[in-house]
């Protein structure tokens, strides 16, 4: 099993930024690929970045490149999505997620077997 705690969520103004944290904990070897989604009020669950902890390979949803980062600290099983110039259209849950493996491209949720609780974000205009 595998344990995800978020943090970080908050209010922001237009072109803030905040930045997330996921720890992981429990069996972290069986993960080989991070993401992080988020769902606001009325709307479909969204991928938003995911990376592939053994490589690092990164990607990102088109709403959110060039503006949200996602990076990894393996030594503190962390995943982290800096968001920079933040706009209100961002305000949603963010979950964090972990897969073993899977078929799935990395923003579909499909093949994430772990989820955190999910952390608020807000950006008001």
């Amino acid at each position: 099993q595998v344990q995800l705690v978020e943090s970080g969520g908050g209010s922001v103004q237009d072109g803030g930024s905040l930045r997330l944290s996921c720890a992981a904990s429990g069996y972290t070897a069986s993960i080989n690929c991070m993401g992080w989604f988020r769902q606001a009020p009325g709307k479909e669950r969204e991928g938003v970045a995911a990376i592939y902890t053994g490589g690092g390979i990164t990607y990102y949803a088109d709403s959110v490149k060039g503006r949200f980062t996602i990076s990894q600290d393996n030594a503190k099983n962390t995943v982290y999505l800096q968001m920079n110039n933040l706009k209100p259209e961002d305000t949603a849950m963010y979950y964090c997620a972990a897969r073993r493996g899977g078929r799935w491209y990395p923003l579909y949720s499909e093949d994430y077997n772990y989820w955190g609780q999910g952390t608020q974000v807000t950006v008001s205009s």
